[in-house]
């Protein structure tokens, strides 16, 4: 099997961190641009926090820019989406992606991007 494992959701009161963790399983991690997406039933899928493949370029969205940092752990095969500062508004189920080639994570975090493989996603709740 080939596809991203998430873990490091749960609850957390407003203001706290968390730190989620995305694995590859099957494939190296740092071939691929990879993404941190988050969807609330109901609502649009969201692209929260995008890093390329080859010079680690990163994009955030604008409802996280500033709180959430993405990162490349090269020799745990992760990438890793620590959030600081949790509001309400960030609980939803976390999903990672990842997709070969070269584009701008603008475009991935986007949505114009179509990801060739994506984790079961983690829940991340904030709530007081």
């Amino acid at each position: 099997q080939v596809h991203p494992v998430e873990s490091g959701g749960g609850s957390v009161r407003p203001g706290g961190p968390l730190r989620l963790s995305c694995e590859a399983l099957g494939f190296i991690m740092k071939d691929f641009n990879i993404a941190w997406f988050r969807h609330v039933p109901g609502k649009k899928r969201e692209g929260v926090a995008c890093i390329s493949k080859s010079h680690g370029d990163t994009y955030y969205a604008d409802s996280v820019k500033g709180r959430f940092t993405i990162s490349r752990d090269n020799p745990r095969n992760t990438v890793d989406l620590q959030m600081n500062n949790l509001k309400p508004e960030d609980t939803a189920i976390y999903y990672c992606a990842a997709v070969p080639g070269e584009t701008t994570m603008f475009y991935y975090c986007s949505g114009y991007v179509v990801s060739d493989y994506w984790g079961q996603g983690t829940q991340v709740t904030v709530s007081s």
